[in-house]
């Protein structure tokens, strides 16, 4: 490559540039693939996704979902057409408006989810439905497992097969997502929902996460309580689990309380399909450390509820339970659990708001983002 000092995307683009010009690629002929140009010129592939984008916004390339990058047959600065990066997968900079994927007239929108055990992901989902244009919108649902790998693969494959949005529930929000920050590169419309990238701008909804647990503990205290115990079971070190712990110890900051690390509890796996006497929440309930607990999610809530009965504790006379969300159906008969209530069916109304104005109006959004974070309740 010529100029050592110009940035690594730029030489790449000038050495493709160069072997059109002088016909050693010629028209319709397939250039090679991003994992061939990554070991090719040693590069990452956010820097040879980001020269091939280039490369395709102006013509000189075009790129099919699925089949690669070609040598355009002329060469056409100014056409405007769908670029794609990433895998050949995510459009750089397009007018979504009118994509039709599959020859359908109605549009694809993506939903991305760790998964879907409990009623808190299901009030979102029908959240997000009823926001969408029955018309126009149909949203395709896919599963992570909370796999970071799995979420990278979902995201190229909802795009190469149409989605013209997605609206992302992260798996993992302290270490980046390469494939989301791709997405926030090539102008891709997508929201992320219940959690948010730090140091990096995008288009959120979620709750007021520290509130939350400061309600919680203020009601807590208000009972009495003073051994207050905060856990959580998530697979990652999530921003959401990371500021509510935050919220946690302003509560008791400001109360003049000691914090105690023993009641922060956050390293642990549960089996949801068993109980075990010897897990360490188990032996915690039954060793009185507690009289309170703060459970970062509804099912744990349950879980540790059915700890409880089975000790023998009743509750909430010899321990008290705050769920984050609510555990129970909304046609349960016998009541729920005090409960820090998020608004799941808002947060996904609030996001399909926010991807349809974007899928509308790329250039409005372009450098302005919609930051949505909405006031829990204690119920």
């Amino acid at each position: 490559m010529q100029n050592e000092r110009q940035p690594l995307y730029i030489q790449i683009q000038e050495h493709f540039k160069e072997l059109i010009k002088k016909k050693k690629l010629k028209p319709g002929e397939r250039i090679p693939t991003e994992k061939e140009l990554m070991e090719q010129f040693g590069v990452s592939r956010i820097t040879v996704a980001n020269a091939l984008a280039e490369l395709a916004k102006d013509g000189w390339i075009s790129r099919v979902p699925g089949r690669g990058s070609f040598v355009n047959d002329k060469l056409k600065p100014d056409q405007d057409e769908w670029a794609f990066q990433k895998n050949d997968s995510i459009p750089v900079a397009g007018d979504v408006k009118n994509y039709s994927p599959l020859g359908s007239s109605r549009r694809m929108i993506g939903l991305v989810m760790p998964a879907l055990e409990d009623f808190f992901a299901i009030r979102l989902v029908a959240g997000i439905q009823s926001g969408l244009d029955d018309e126009k919108d149909y949203l395709v649902i896919v599963l992570t497992k909370n796999s970071k790998e799995t979420e990278k693969e979902v995201i190229r494959d909802l795009i190469q097969k149409g989605a013209v949005g997605l609206i992302i529930f992260p798996v993992d929000a302290e270490t980046y997502n390469e494939e989301i920050l791709a997405l926030k590169m090539a102008k891709f419309p997508f929201v992320l929902i219940d959690r948010y990238l730090p140091g990096v701008e995008t288009h959120f909804v979620c709750s007021d996460n520290q509130l939350g647990a400061k309600m919680a503990v203020d009601h807590l205290w208000e009972l009495g309580h003073r051994n207050i115990a905060i856990c959580s079971d998530s697979p990652q070190p999530t921003m959401t689990v990371s500021d509510r712990i935050s919220g946690y110890m302003d509560a008791l900051k400001e109360k003049k309380a000691l914090i105690n690390p023993s009641l922060i509890l956050t390293d642990f796996f549960v089996d949801y399909s068993r109980m075990d006497e010897q897990h360490p929440l188990y032996r915690y309930l039954k060793n009185n450390i507690a009289t309170a607990f703060i459970t970062l999610n509804g099912r744990l809530g349950l879980y540790l509820h059915a700890m409880a009965n089975r000790i023998g504790l009743s509750i909430p006379k010899d321990l008290s339970i705050v769920t984050f969300d609510d555990p129970s159906s909304d046609y349960d008969c016998e009541g729920g659990f005090t409960h820090i209530n998020q608004f799941e069916e808002e947060i996904g109304r609030r996001s399909v708001q926010v991807l349809l104005d974007v899928i509308r109006d790329p250039e409005q959004y372009q450098d302005s983002y919609q930051k949505i974070v909405l006031k829990p309740e204690l119920m």
